[in-house]
């Protein structure tokens, strides 16, 4: 089975603000002397994850997962309420001490000290159940010491113990594909098969300030409700993601053809979901100018050197650099693996497929994923 599979992708925006900074600023990096525009892998995932279409991952089978800060309130707390099980006091009791063992000693006083958990919806599932029993006890104590015991590595009825009674996918599809990390629960945690790079722009960041004014309609005069301004920028962003394969079909449960839709799915967002803030105003959607993908057995390497110096700003100047990137890389330390490459234009990239529609590329790597043998 191939190894690794690197997805390098090449895709242009134009008056977007793709991600921001805590001061409302486009997210920058600097790299070979110059400053580019960023979008971290965090705001990539989230997106992946996220979209509604064809290829969104929920439309692969299993259950997605939650990630929140108000689980215990919103879905324990919720079901127990519904079915009125035990006091309203035991009710809260049992809801404040499922938010202490997963969020902290001071989860139940202080939800803003929380951090959003990634929670499978079985594991939801199965809390509840746990939640249920907590609150037909007699007293508040009793329902506390309930909660309290699920958490004890001792007792093994944790979230980690799931990973023997409910099978892999428990903690569901994203931590299966991103991992998660549990700190009340460390042997719940879930190393991610999908490593994604922080994309940036292969040439020196292009920004502007939008200066802007909202106008109203019952003022008279200019109308002038209001002046403001914000940053846009432009750019074309290399982005580049790894997929371990004998990583995602282990945290898969073993299943190659599962596994081998993921890849498939994945392919096709990268290549056209679009992160993005301020979308009622800039409309920042794009597709991918060059997806390439290699598949072998060596540790990857991104292909982030070639852009160390800043090219032009043009789809021609950075397939050309990154073209000759992989020959450098080739001439050093050899080819391996197989290569396919989908593309608005022609371009050669050495060794590689190329001139592949985009779902022909992805249905490609699916099909030798599924079967076991990769490229």
């Amino acid at each position: 089975m191939t190894r690794f599979i690197q997805i390098h992708s090449l895709v242009s925006y134009p008056a977007a603000l793709l991600n921001r900074d805590d001061s409302g600023f486009a997210k920058r990096l600097p790299y070979g002397g110059k400053s580019r525009t960023r979008i971290s892998s965090q705001c990539l995932k989230r997106h992946w994850r996220t979209v509604e279409d064809e290829w969104a991952l929920r439309e692969i089978g299993p259950a997605m997962a939650v990630r929140s800060r108000k689980i215990p309130e919103e879905r324990i707390l919720a079901a127990l309420e519904a079915e009125a099980i035990g006091t309203p006091e035991i009710r809260t009791a049992v809801s404040d001490a499922f938010a202490i063992a997963l969020y902290g000693k001071n989860a139940a006083k202080d939800r803003s000290s929380r951090q959003a958990l990634l929670i499978g919806e079985p594991e939801i599932a199965y809390l509840t159940e746990k939640a249920r029993a907590a609150a037909a006890e007699s007293d508040k104590a009793a329902a506390e010491a309930a909660v309290q015991k699920l958490f004890k590595k001792e007792e093994k009825a944790n979230l980690s113990a799931m990973l023997v009674a409910k099978g892999p996918l428990h903690a569901g599809l994203e931590a299966a594909l991103f991992g998660r990390m549990v700190t009340s629960d460390p042997d719940a945690n879930t190393d991610a098969p999908i490593h994604v790079a922080h994309a940036f722009t292969v040439h020196a960041e292009e920004a502007e300030t939008d200066y802007f004014t909202v106008v109203d309609d019952l003022e008279e005069g200019t109308g002038a409700g209001g002046i403001f301004d914000t940053e846009i920028t432009a750019g074309l962003f290399y982005g580049y993601v790894v997929v371990d394969v004998p990583a995602l079909v282990a945290n898969l449960g073993g299943d190659a053809a599962l596994a081998g839709k993921v890849v498939e799915h994945l392919v096709h967002l990268i290549a056209k979901v679009s992160p993005g803030a301020k979308r009622g105003s800039t409309a920042p959607y794009a597709y991918a100018d060059l997806i390439y993908v290699e598949a072998g057995r060596s540790q990857p390497r991104s292909l982030a050197g070639a852009f160390r110096d800043a090219c032009r700003p043009s789809v021609q100047d950075a397939t050309a650099k990154l073209a000759g990137h992989v020959a450098k890389l080739d001439a050093m330390y050899g080819a391996e693996g197989e290569r396919l490459l989908a593309a608005l234009d022609p371009i050669e990239i050495r060794g590689a497929t190329a001139g592949l529609p985009l779902p022909q590329l992805a249905a490609s790597l699916a099909a030798r994923v599924a079967a076991g043998t990769g490229a």
